[in-house]
């Protein structure tokens, strides 16, 4: 973990009043994954957009599950505040464990979903934010780089198994049409 806290006491250097901000706000907008969850609602309640809002709800259940009832409590990884007390938080101190990397499994979750729903240019501006709020959760302190990067490979998995479970449930309409 040595080279993990490289990284995240090189980031403390380049904190400024304006930066510190920013990243709050942006940090904020994966809280609990809201960002991705209204737009997932408002997705769903347009029916041009509706499938769309479908490969959302479906990646986020599974992101959900994979990370917060499976991995956090399997791995139990404390979070790097944690560890190294010295850095002053610029967020309320969190409850659970630090891997994977919640809000980043969430956003490239939906950032996937949409790519798989065939929403590209909406999944070119999910990734932007996505980059951001993976960004944050480093800057802020509240995980190591490895959790940022195990939450991206969860995500982007979970907008997979969103498609393949759509793909055969489309499938399986189809036949029983026939």
């Amino acid at each position: 973990m040595g080279f993990e806290f490289q990284i995240l006491d090189k980031l403390q250097t380049i904190h400024t009043p304006l930066l510190d901000r920013f990243m709050v706000a942006i940090t904020k907008l994966g809280d609990a994954g809201i960002v991705w969850i209204i737009l997932t609602v408002i997705l769903l309640l347009i029916p041009k957009t509706r499938k769309s809002g479908v490969y959302m709800a479906v990646a986020l259940i599974a992101d959900l599950i994979i990370c917060n009832v499976i991995l956090k409590p399997i791995v139990a990884r404390i979070r790097p505040y944690s560890i190294n007390q010295t850095v002053q938080l610029l967020v309320t101190p969190l409850k659970d464990y630090s891997f994977p990397s919640g809000h980043t499994a969430a956003s490239f979750a939906s950032v996937s979903a949409l790519y798989f729903a065939g929403r590209k240019r909406m999944a070119a501006g999910a990734l932007i934010v996505s980059v951001l709020i993976a960004f944050s959760r480093m800057y802020l302190y509240v995980h190591y780089p490895t959790d940022v990067l195990g939450g991206l490979i969860i995500g982007l998995l979970c907008g997979c198994i969103a498609d393949m479970i759509i793909e055969k449930v489309m499938e399986k309409r189809s036949r029983k049409s026939r």
